[in-house]
């Protein structure tokens, strides 16, 4: 089910982090960010910006498909801001989705971890976009990890350009595989 923050159909708020359940995770005591073995994947972008909404379009292709438990999927378009203010604290992962910009060729993922020395300086050249919101995740969530799209195209436009579309099956293959990864090491 893909969740839509402040959506005008949906009657009641989201539950955030703190409000569902939090069946803790050994080995993180002491730490006061992210002691769930939840996961968040949150796509964000604007859908009325061409290739911007390609953090939407995987969440919606991952949608399709049964996903492990207990993981969250959220389509928060252009209210990325929002998920920075919400407490994540049940959640040991967050992968964030989105159009990323680093001079490649569009259709190109990248994968972005924000090491715990990253957090706040962060090893990026600018902040933008989804990046920006990084810090702010990474005091609230031990690990953060983006998945981006190099984009071709973000003007005004609905539809990802051929390049970018291409890329969102295995985008959402990615952050299953990130997941598991993860999911595997909580366990084991």
């Amino acid at each position: 089910m893909v969740h839509l923050p402040d959506h005008p159909e949906r009657s009641g708020r989201e539950r955030t982090g703190r409000e569902q359940t939090n069946r803790g995770r050994t080995g993180r005591e002491g730490t006061d960010r992210g002691s769930g073995d939840r996961v968040l994947i949150a796509g964000v972008g604007n859908v009325f910006c061409t290739d911007d909404g390609f953090g939407v379009a995987v969440i919606h292709r991952l949608a399709r498909d049964p996903l492990p438990a207990p993981v969250d999927l959220r389509d928060y378009g252009i209210r990325g801001r929002h998920l920075a203010a919400q407490h994540l604290d049940d959640y040991g992962l967050v992968v964030l989705v989105d159009a990323l910009h680093r001079d490649g060729p569009p259709g190109t993922l990248y994968v972005v971890e924000a090491a715990d020395d990253a957090a706040g300086a962060g090893p990026y050249p600018q902040p933008d976009g989804v990046l920006a919101l990084v810090p702010a995740l990474h005091r609230q969530v031990a690990r953060v990890v983006v998945v981006g799209c190099e984009p071709g195209d973000i003007g005004t436009g609905i539809g990802l350009s051929p390049a970018v579309d291409n890329a969102v099956r295995p985008a959402a293959k990615l952050v299953l595989d990130i997941v598991t990864r993860a999911r595997r090491s909580w366990s084991g």
